[in-house]
């Protein structure tokens, strides 16, 4: 059993039990178990999580802002990004509190073409917000050097 699918077979054990909210934010960063998911890459402990009633997959943490989509455009993880954008609660254009910046932000200040792609293919999603410093998604795709991705957002 690979390491991945051995943290799935630890999350399933706790879901089994009654007194395990999936939903429960920690104390330190307020973050529920699934914005932690995006940052270690495991998409099967995503299906896991959205397959409970009680997890709301659009809850931002209180300390950024930031929603599951966020941090998993942020980090790239285009599976994740995927099965959260199939949840019709979830809004692919929230920004964090924290910069202001959105999923598609996230997405093509960090180089990920391809959730840059998943997003410009929604109308629900405007490729032209700024954040609270005024960066839109091509100013931070254009700093940062991602010329496809600055392509993409001009076209």
């Amino acid at each position: 059993m690979g390491y991945s699918q051995g943290h799935v077979c630890i999350a399933k054990l706790l879901l089994e039990r009654k007194e395990v909210n999936p939903d429960t934010p920690d104390t330190k960063h307020s973050r529920t178990p699934l914005s932690w998911v995006p940052q270690n890459g495991h998409e099967g402990i995503v299906k896991l999580l959205l397959g409970r009633k009680e997890v709301n997959p659009d809850t931002p943490d209180i300390q950024y802002g930031r929603t599951p989509l966020s941090l998993s455009a942020e980090n790239g993880c285009e599976g994740m990004v995927k099965l959260l954008l199939g949840r019709e609660e979830v809004n692919p254009d929230t920004p964090d509190t924290h910069f202001g910046q959105t999923p598609l932000s996230c997405a093509a200040g960090n180089g990920h073409e391809g959730i840059v792609n998943l997003l410009l293919g929604r109308k629900d999603v405007n490729p032209n917000s700024s954040s609270k410093s005024g960066e839109t998604p091509l100013t931070l795709a254009t700093i940062k050097g991602h010329h496809r991705i600055a392509k993409l957002l001009q076209a």
